[in-house]
């Protein structure tokens, strides 16, 4: 499984050592428990929760947040959280650097991510984004209509739905630009005059002497290799999550300009924290 961000030249693997593998094995145990053993209580909620409320999930959510919450804290890595986290149903927007950028964003929100239909097939990965609601659709602006047929439905069910609009993962130094595919739907007559759209910013911060791009994954980069160059790292760095103010799809005149209008606040994030490097 790998990532296609082509835009710079993967590092060379990070040497894992005795004492590397020691710390991953540390980490790796009661992170797979927290992670294997609330998916199993997940799975056993959803049997009540399922018939009751259907796809409105008041309860699950819940233990996600549990999850995403506790890795970080097994992994040693900071989290903080900036700005205003907006209310009500409507979508967030995010640059996306890696795999944690799930457990980042979901950490201090109830959300629900928009992801490519391949990822449902993904081994591991695959059925943990099924157990937690992930919306999942192919990227297709022929299929634009069944876009909005799904965001109406779960919009209307109070959920928030996080969108990639870079389309891949990078190495955490830079915002690609978005692309406008998906936000036609927005522009549907059921949509546009009540939806909102909060742009976030998910910044890294390698540890001190570490290569900065620590914690971003593309390329060839496996799932595998970086898993376990985060567990076996002696030091680690922070995650921010920059919420910036959120915008009404109704006040642009279309799907390009509200691309180009998010990912500038997304970037703006980057410049502010000094981290910002040319794509």
């Amino acid at each position: 499984m790998s990532v296609t961000w082509d835009k710079a030249e993967v590092p060379e693997p990070v040497k894992v050592g005795p004492l590397g593998w020691l710390r991953a094995v540390l980490k790796a145990v009661p992170l797979g428990i927290v992670t294997f053993g609330c998916l199993l209580i997940l799975l056993l909620v959803r049997l009540i929760e399922q018939p009751i409320y259907g796809a409105r999930r008041p309860l699950t959510p819940f233990i996600t947040q549990f999850v995403c919450i506790s890795a970080f804290r097994i992994m040693g890595i900071r989290h903080r959280v900036e700005g205003e986290i907006m209310r009500g149903p409507g979508a967030i927007v995010a640059n996306h650097s890696s795999w944690l950028d799930i457990f980042a964003l979901n950490a201090r929100k109830r959300i629900y991510f928009v992801s490519k239909a391949e990822v449902a097939k993904w081994p591991g990965i695959g059925w943990l984004a099924r157990a937690t609601g992930t919306v999942f659709i192919r990227r297709n602006p022929k299929e634009a209509h069944e876009h909005v047929d799904v965001f109406r439905k779960r919009l209307k069910l109070g959920h928030k739905l996080l969108f990639f609009p870079e389309g891949t993962s990078t190495d955490g130094r830079r915002v690609l630009p978005f692309k406008p595919t998906l936000f036609a739907a927005f522009f549907d007559d059921d949509l546009r005059d009540n939806l909102s759209i909060q742009p976030v910013s998910v910044i890294y911060r390698a540890a001190e002497g570490a290569d900065t791009r620590q914690y971003g994954w593309w390329g060839d980069m496996s799932f595998g290799r970086h898993l376990l160059e985060t567990l076996s790292a002696p030091k680690h760095g922070s995650v921010t999550i920059r919420y910036h103010a959120p915008v009404r799809v109704a006040d642009f005149k279309d799907r390009k300009v509200l691309a180009r209008h998010l990912e500038a606040e997304v970037r703006r994030g980057f410049e502010e924290a000094g981290l910002l490097e040319a794509e």
